[in-house]
């Protein structure tokens, strides 16, 4: 067969793959730092910057979705960091509505406190943050609250590490063996294959390992000493975060039984079976050549009957060991999946019913795909003798897994982003964005892969087998007459064992390089294997970012609903209202320019029903920026003429999407809010 393409030069498979592991890492360091959790704080009582004329009796939290709280998940803190609240916490939720409270100490003097929080997300990650109010009026204060977000820091890095280890390992563990049992058999026996897959199964048990001891940690103080608190261990084995690093650890028990049957019984199944094949096929054409042994032929005819029926029942016996192996294997692989959908993003937001099988389904393409890949890679420049048709069964595998990946991709991408403009505007659909392209990087350098297989060649040509079979005879009948000269020199013995691993290597490399084809299905496949480990590790920042979804809902932005428009400079907003009581409804028009970050001038008008200026006893506006967790910040405009206020020094720290909130008073016990979101900036 001719070469279709120009040689290139070829890095050495350990250099490229140590090189997109360093740029793995940078990636992943880059992106990890970005993950942010699932829920988040929507309001308390008092609110954040509030003065109240007396302590209250509790503080209330109420956050966007099911959180994890313990005892002293809420602290609250007087102006010298002493606490003042009663450690038992009371969960007041119900309705659809998630509110913890915890009571306060009584008769707490007048000052500025500090109300500190910790708890973890439905979707297993930390959340964490700290709001101030004041009783009577504000004052100094000492008090000190952690300086890192939960899951930060160092705890924070070393998670993310090992959440992207176990990933890879459980690629390597069920790809792998998918690879051996769907596409090449013979793998079984293969030494690069064996630790390939074992490698993965002590990946995958080491990081769980360390997972579940670094879990105390990463939802708690942030020390890595506290990895080894027996006490917070227990505490962790009560989440549901905690069951699936166990369930997991149980699963991959019987992973290892799987293995040890794959590579101990089914590999020497494989082996015997082929053996005996070789052998038939040997027989078979030694007895063409020479004839039948009876003059009727019935020794020889006796004899391939009885061959025969033998290999019938071997190769029986393997189909249902391989059937077995198969079948266990799936279940277990899906077990282990489902650790992970099971107490991630999966599991929480809308539709879990769904999501959560499909993402099964998505983890088990995912590992079919990408550590089926690494599994030709290795077999591709280990064992270069690995089949033709062993190929391109992987090539239809990776093909049926494109299709499931893209399948139950498109669905998550809708369930966890929610809107076109939370691809661009939130970090998990600018995330999501970058995964996209990276797999469109590695589907063309399959399709090179796909196209360098349909030109793969046999093994071996004519040629080459009359060339192998001459040295091979020339370098036995070398070896004869030495081990003749030499056969009670044990050095001598030993020194032509190691002449024949020499030639032998030499000759696999020899082949190897001249068969064009097979040299750039190598390199296609290195190019997919590199590709596909940041695409891992952009799936593993994935899984601890929060959603678009959520994030675009915390910000004002329902995740099926299209958001405020956003207002032309200067912002213009015109809305009714109805108070209640007498004289209670009106429209209420207010401008803000320029509308961008710095000072701003803003007018406030009151119109009645009939569109005249409406007098009423106080008007009251607020903006808040909740995706940085900026405000309310608190404007009390000043009244210039009936109808008409006005604040001459708005101060906007920042642009981005405001929560602006209008608040209406028309007599002593009657007033209203009104609430848009509109764009400063």
């Amino acid at each position: 067969m001719t070469a279709t393409a120009p040689r290139i030069r070829q890095l050495p498979l350990v250099r490229l793959l140590f090189v997109t592991a360093v740029l793995v890492c940078g990636l992943f360091g880059t992106l990890s730092g970005t993950a942010s959790a699932h829920a988040a704080l929507t309001g308390s009582d008092p609110k954040d910057g509030a003065v109240v004329d007396v302590a209250p009796k509790d503080v209330t939290l109420t956050f966007s979705e099911q959180i994890a709280m313990g005892d002293n998940s809420i602290r609250v803190l007087d102006p010298s960091s002493k606490r003042v609240d009663v450690a038992k916490m009371r969960d007041l939720s119900g309705g659809g509505t998630v509110r913890y409270a915890v009571d306060l100490k009584p008769g707490l003097p007048d000052g500025t406190y500090t109300v500190a929080w910790q708890a973890v997300s439905a979707d297993s990650h930390p959340v964490s943050g700290a709001f101030t109010f004041s009783v009577g009026a504000p004052s100094e204060t000492t008090a000190t609250v952690p300086d890192q977000e939960a899951g930060g820091g160092l705890v924070g890095t070393l998670y993310d590490t090992v959440r992207y280890l176990s990933y890879a390992g459980f690629v390597l563990l069920v790809g792998g063996a998918a690879f051996i049992l769907a596409c090449w058999q013979r793998g079984a026996s293969v030494r690069p294959l064996q630790r390939l897959v074992v490698g993965g199964w002590v990946t995958l048990t080491a990081a769980t390992l360390v997972l579940l001891l670094l879990r105390t940690p990463y939802t708690g103080s942030g020390k890595l000493g506290d990895a080894f608190d027996l006490g917070g261990l227990a505490d962790v084995l009560d989440t549901k975060t905690g069951a699936a690093l166990v369930s997991r650890l149980l699963l991959l028990g019987a992973a290892a039984l799987f293995i040890a049957v794959l590579f101990g019984a089914y590999a020497k199944r494989v082996t015997e079976t082929e053996s005996e094949a070789e052998a038939k096929s040997e027989a078979d054409r030694t007895g063409a050549e020479s004839g039948t042994d009876g003059a009727d032929g019935s020794d020889g005819a006796d004899g391939a009957e009885v061959s025969g029926g033998a290999d019938s029942e071997a190769q029986k016996a393997r189909a249902d060991l391989t059937f077995g192996l198969g079948l266990g294997g799936t279940v277990v692989a899906a077990g282990i999946a489902g650790t992970w959908a099971l107490s991630e993003h999966a599991s929480t937001g809308i539709q879990t019913g769904l999501a959560m099988p499909l993402d099964v389904l998505h983890l088990l393409a995912v590992a079919a795909w990408l550590g089926g890949l690494v599994s030709l890679l290795t077999a591709l420049h280990r064992t270069p003798d690995i089949e033709r048709a062993a190929v391109r069964r992987f090539s239809r595998i990776a093909f049926t897994s494109v299709v499931v990946l893209a399948v139950t991709g498109l669905y998550q991408a809708w369930r966890q982003v929610g809107s076109w403009s939370a691809l661009t505007d939130t970090s998990y659909g600018q995330l999501l964005l970058v995964k996209v392209a990276l797999i469109a990087v590695l589907l063309c350098a399959a399709w090179f892969s796909r196209r360098w297989t349909g030109l793969l060649g046999e093994r071996a040509t004519a040629g080459t087998e009359s060339e192998s079979e001459s040295e091979e005879a020339a370098e036995a009948g070398g070896e004869a007459g030495d081990a003749a000269g030499d056969a009670t020199d044990p050095e001598r013995a030993a020194q032509l064992a190691r002449q024949r691993t020499a030639l032998a290597t030499a000759r696999k490399k020899r082949d190897r390089d001249a068969d064009t084809e097979r040299s750039g299905l190598r390199r296609s496949v290195l190019i997919e294997a590199c590709v596909a480990l940041v695409v891992l590790a952009v799936t593993t920042a994935l899984t601890g970012t929060e959603p678009g979804r959520t994030e675009a809902k915390e910000a004002g932005r329902p995740g099926t609903e299209a958001a405020a428009p956003a207002p032309a400079r200067p912002v213009n907003l015109t809305e009714p209202f109805d108070a209640g009581g007498a004289n209670g409804k009106g429209t209420v028009r207010l401008t803000l320019g320029p509308a961008r970050s710095g000072n701003n001038l803003m007018h406030v008008w009151i119109d009645d029903p009939a569109g005249k200026p409406m007098d009423v006893p106080e008007v009251k506006v607020a903006y808040t920026l909740k995706s940085e967790q900026i405000g309310p910040l608190p404007i009390v405009p000043e009244r210039l003429a009936p109808g008409h206020w006005s604040a001459s020094s708005v101060q906007i720290p920042m642009p981005g999407e405001w929560h602006l909130q209008v608040t209406v008073r028309t007599s002593d016990i009657d007033q209203t809010t009104i609430e848009k979101n509109v764009k400063i900036g």
